[in-house]
């Protein structure tokens, strides 16, 4: 059995590997299908008392013998440390700007002159008092050798160098004993090792992953370069570590050594500075090294006690501190065997796939290829036509960025393909679509053997195709590169470590706005990294003592009863909502939102279209609208179909009647759940759903959607793309791995406007061709399964 994205839960092993679902019978020649539970028949994660003996099953977790406080402690009720929150930790809001907040406050009537807080010493002292998530800054000093000389680089006289850090046992611990965590995976193949010394039965295994990246936080000024440590519960899933802030912590800042340009390449110097990293992470886990040998009682996410043994695992980080950290030189693969370096190095998602091999390379060389071949940029034209759609980035000038970013270049990934197709060789696109493949495989939240056999598949074809770009002379040296070899590795790296999208540096990156460039921003900019500290101190309090709350139920009722709130029914102005992004509320089954604003289409005039204010029409009104007089039969029919699924459709005179009259809507918030997209903690994703015939006060918006038609059929062969599409052929597209649809007209003549790609060809685009009449001048399309996760695993 294959061991893929493990998961502890209590004193069980989850693993995402898609089975047959065990159907209860007895027979345990059945696998399971999906995240299915496997108990450690050793490290099993046994609850304990407080004096580390087992507990029964089915016991309630044990009570600490600490004194009891008074609830919103130090704080002087809920709306207390809601301000707090909302000033300090959401609003960034300064000091003097505080200030002035609480005396305004304090004069308002019925106040007496007291505020919640004096002044911002007031509430900063406040959040200092809070026990919750303590974890003190300590520091230690290293210094060269030949430290106090002169003579030679700057680097060996340049005195101390400083290495500030919280102890991170108690952070782990921090992050374990966080209720808003209840998904927690494991690493089996440590566990089986462990589970050799008699001492650790019963225990749980706590992966450590690291992670770091230098930052800059400000080029004007000096070139402020600070080097933040990262750390994480490796029993945390992976979807809490791309989505919870809490579920990575800073664990300290490393120094960074300098020295002289002339000097920058010198070989003496690199192994000073790979001596000063090493010596660094060595100090700061030399507290932990008991704790790395034996088991330690610890509080968890379900209340419960639990002995758990720590052990390093992944580490994040970019091609150059891969290098670093397996002390050899770049341009060599980092996997270099001594020690098992190789083992804890992650796969790193944004630098070797998204930014390193698809944008640095890919892209460069096709780009090369076309400017070898064509005059024009045909390839900006065609991405700047693609018609929008929800979590889409609109490339209004095509790709030609000065300074791409990496959610710029996930953003081209999403529509490139497509638009370069007629313009390169039919091989060149079968590269790009294999390695499309590959990195939306490995981007998902789970994996199984039937993924790691895509997978392998699909880096067989990339391999293969990419000699194209040796016989068009494109890289005519052979390929032979750091980032696209390390694509060989992430089998075994899925293997070890589960699903890689927890690993990316993206959350690094992420991290580093949070507790780093936000709390610069927020100092005075003299002596700023004791303020950084204490920032970033603070917001660990204010999140533990929240997670706390949480924890006890006591933020569960709203703070002012719903009883006394205002009902809204002014409708608030939706079509300004985010288009696609993640939702934090817990997982249920796909749900849709209305807007809050009905609409009355009234009129057409020289392509400017009125809106009405709302007004309740009849369906038949309805219909005339979009010249569709069936409408009324049609809801009768589907008002039928929802309550008698399976049964055949009888006369219409003997289905439900439809209502006689409602409101239309241009906008829905679909909720569902899609854990490998931009999506919340519990895996919950939303998107706007458009049928706008003016969006923004511009062009009409007429979304995409799915209908299903077999559900026998795998993927796109059981779906149609509205109703208004047909697919061409029976199988995707052999170059780009697309389906293909066009247009089927009903008696009207009319077709639906949906999110599809034009097959462009090798015609003349013109120019001025506005993005959202593009799907009136073609006339068949590329269903785009890369327009997102979710749509990939339905459009294959």
């Amino acid at each position: 059995m294959l061991c893929i994205s493990t998961i502890i839960l209590g004193h069980f092993i989850l693993n995402n590997i898609h089975r047959n679902q065990h159907d209860g019978s007895g027979d345990d020649n059945i696998e399971p299908q999906g995240a299915y539970y496997v108990k450690h028949p050793v490290l099993d994660g046994t609850p304990v008392d407080l004096n580390d003996d087992d507990l029964p099953g089915g016991a309630s977790p044990p009570k600490p013998n600490t004194p009891s406080k008074r609830a919103w402690h130090p704080f002087e009720s809920r709306a207390h440390f809601e301000l707090a929150d909302f000033i300090f930790h959401q609003n960034e809001m300064p000091g003097a700007q505080i200030d002035e907040l609480m005396h305004i406050w304090a004069s308002m009537p019925g106040q007496a002159g007291t505020p919640p807080y004096a002044n911002h010493e007031h509430l900063y002292s406040t959040i200092d008092a809070i026990s919750e998530g303590d974890a003190p800054w300590t520091s230690f000093s290293m210094e060269s050798v030949e430290a106090g000389g002169s003579g030679g680089p700057s680097w060996k006289h340049s005195g101390t160098y400083e290495v500030v850090f919280h102890d991170p046992q108690i952070l782990l611990n921090h992050q374990l004993s966080n209720a808003g965590f209840k998904n927690l995976f494991g690493e089996k193949g440590q566990c089986n090792e462990l589970s050799k010394d008699p001492d650790n039965h019963g225990a749980m295994f706590v992966p450590i992953v690291l992670g770091s990246d230098k930052t800059t936080v400000s080029v004007a000024t000096g070139n402020n370069e600070y080097y933040p440590l990262y750390i994480s519960a490796g029993n945390v899933h992976n979807g809490m570590r791309r989505a919870h802030g809490e579920a990575v912590s800073l664990l300290g800042f490393l120094s960074i050594p300098k020295t002289d340009k002339e000097f920058e390449a010198d070989p003496e110097f690199h192994t000073f500075q790979r001596h000063l990293f090493h010596t660094s992470l060595e100090a700061i886990f030399h507290a932990m090294h008991p704790a790395m040998t034996k088991p330690q009682s610890i509080k968890c996410a379900d209340g419960h006690y639990h002995r758990a043994i720590y052990g390093l695992g992944p580490y994040i980080a970019d091609y150059p501190e891969q290098a670093l950290l397996a002390c050899i030189v770049q341009g060599w693969c980092p996997n270099f065997p001594h020690a098992n370096i190789h083992e804890l190095i992650a796969p790193d998602i944004l630098h070797q796939i998204i930014k390193g091999t698809f944008k640095d390379h890919l892209v460069s060389w096709v780009e090369t290829y076309l400017k070898k071949h064509y005059k024009n940029d045909f390839a900006a034209i065609s991405i700047s036509v693609v018609p929008p759609f929800p979590g889409l980035q609109h490339f209004s000038q095509g790709c030609g960025f000065k300074q791409w970013t990496g959610n710029d270049s996930k953003a081209l990934m999403k529509v490139y393909l497509p638009a370069i197709a007629g313009y390169v060789p039919n091989e060149m696109l079968q590269a790009l679509s294999a390695f499309m493949d590959f990195c939306y495989i490995v981007c998902q939240s789970s994996l199984g053997e039937a993924d790691l056999e895509a997978l392998d598949k699909a880096l067989q074809w990339f391999e293969t195709h990419c000699s194209i770009f040796e016989a068009e002379g494109i890289h005519s040296d052979g390929i032979s590169i750091p980032r696209i070899h390390a694509l060989q590795h992430y089998h075994e790296a899925i293997e070890l470590f589960g699903a890689p999208n927890g690993l990316s540096t993206s959350i690094v990156e992420s991290k580093h706005i949070h507790a780093v460039k936000r709390p610069y921003q927020r100092s005075n900019k003299n002596e700023e990294i004791a303020q950084v500290l204490l920032v970033n101190q603070q917001q660990d309090k204010l999140a533990q003592f929240q997670a706390e709350c949480l924890a006890e139920g006591l933020l569960d009722k709203p703070l002012i009863p719903q009883d006394n709130v205002h009902e809204d029914i002014s409708f608030p102005d939706d079509p300004y909502l985010q288009e696609a992004e993640d939702d934090n509320s817990e997982r249920v089954d796909a749900v849709v939102q209305l807007a809050h604003k009905p609409f009355h289409l009234r009129c057409e005039k020289s392509f400017i279209f009125y809106i009405a204010p709302r007004k309740l029409r009849t369906l038949v009104e309805m219909g005339q609208d979009i010249g569709h007089p069936e409408l009324p039969d049609l809801v009768s029919i589907f008002l039928f179909q929802q309550r008698n699924p399976g049964v055949d459709v009888p006369d219409i005179s003997k289905c439900p009647k439809a209502i006689d009259q409602g409101y239309s809507f241009s906008l829905a918030v679909a909720t569902f759940y899609a854990p490998s997209d931009f999506s919340g903690a519990n895996g919950m994703h939303h998107q706007c759903i458009h049928a706008s015939p003016s969006w923004r006060n511009g062009a009409p918006c007429y979304d995409c959607v799915f209908v299903e038609n077999d559900p026998t059929l795998p993927g796109f062969q059981g779906l149609y793309v509205a109703q208004w599409f047909t697919p061409v052929g029976n199988e995707p597209c052999i170059n780009t791995g697309m389906w293909k649809v066009e247009h089927e007209y009903d008696e009207y003549g009319d077709h639906l406007v949906t999110h599809l790609i034009g097959i462009y060809g090798d015609v003349y685009i013109p120019p001025d061709l506005h993005y959202s009449d593009s799907l009136a001048a073609f006339g068949s399309f590329y269903v785009n399964k890369y327009s997102d996760y979710h749509a990939f695993g339905l459009a294959f």
